[in-house]
């Protein structure tokens, strides 16, 4: 579904708020077209708004999902909560991070279950909301400071989940967002760098143990 570019005139004023237009988000993801269709390629939008950039790059993984392992579902189930995983959104308005997780869960709701049908698993969905409340963060990205919204001023900072598949278990590795960009070279084309000569390799400041990545999920990683 297509996304109004203005919700109103007070949050223009306000936010500088204004959406980019699905004609103008795939002219501009065109042009990095083979990253976007590499399931495991990572994406930020700083400024994610309802998630029409990450909407795009999530149709076009989920399609090159779809065509690699739709005869079989395990394999789909895997590469596609590994695109999830690949997408990470900020922005300053809490409406707009819940709107935008909402829109990631409904792609990949309609795609599996039109695939599927009364296959469908129920902890796959659950996976996929863990991550997208992890991945797609209320925060400003130019204080790396997350926004609560409201008149108390707890905000902390960003923090960031790193999802790394062994096989079938994933591994979750926190990081602070000022982590991630400090000492990054310009050119640095990872999220989580650990690619190139001047590539540096973060710490983390918390690990969790490695779980399947549809059994016992949630006990492990919605803290």
């Amino acid at each position: 579904m297509q996304e109004n570019q203005v919700k109103s005139k007070e949050r223009v004023t306000d936010h500088g708020e204004v959406f980019t237009a699905k004609r103008e988000v795939n002219a501009m993801l065109d042009l990095v077209k083979a990253e976007t269709e590499r399931i495991d390629a990572r994406f930020l939008e700083p400024a994610c708004g309802t998630g029409n950039f990450l909407v795009e790059i999530l149709e076009r993984k989920l399609n090159v999902v779809q065509k690699k392992y739709r005869n079989y579902q395990p394999e789909f189930e895997k590469y596609a909560i590994l695109a999830i995983t690949s997408i990470y959104g900020i922005d300053l308005l809490q409406d707009n991070v819940i709107h935008a997780r909402e829109r990631l869960f409904d792609l990949f709701q309609q795609k599996y279950t039109k695939l599927y049908k009364k296959k469908i698993k129920e902890t796959c969905f659950k996976t996929i909301k863990i991550i997208l409340e992890k991945n797609i963060i209320c925060g400003n990205a130019l204080t790396l400071m997350t926004e609560n919204n409201s008149e108390n001023n707890n905000n902390q900072p960003i923090i960031f989940s790193e999802w790394a598949f062994i096989g079938n278990y994933i591994k979750r590795r926190d990081f602070t967002f000022q982590k991630l960009l400090n000492n990054t070279p310009m050119t640095t084309p990872n999220l989580f760098s650990d690619m190139g000569e001047k590539a540096f390799i973060p710490t983390p400041i918390q690990e969790f143990p490695k779980v399947h990545f549809l059994k016992h999920f949630s006990k492990y990683f919605s803290n």
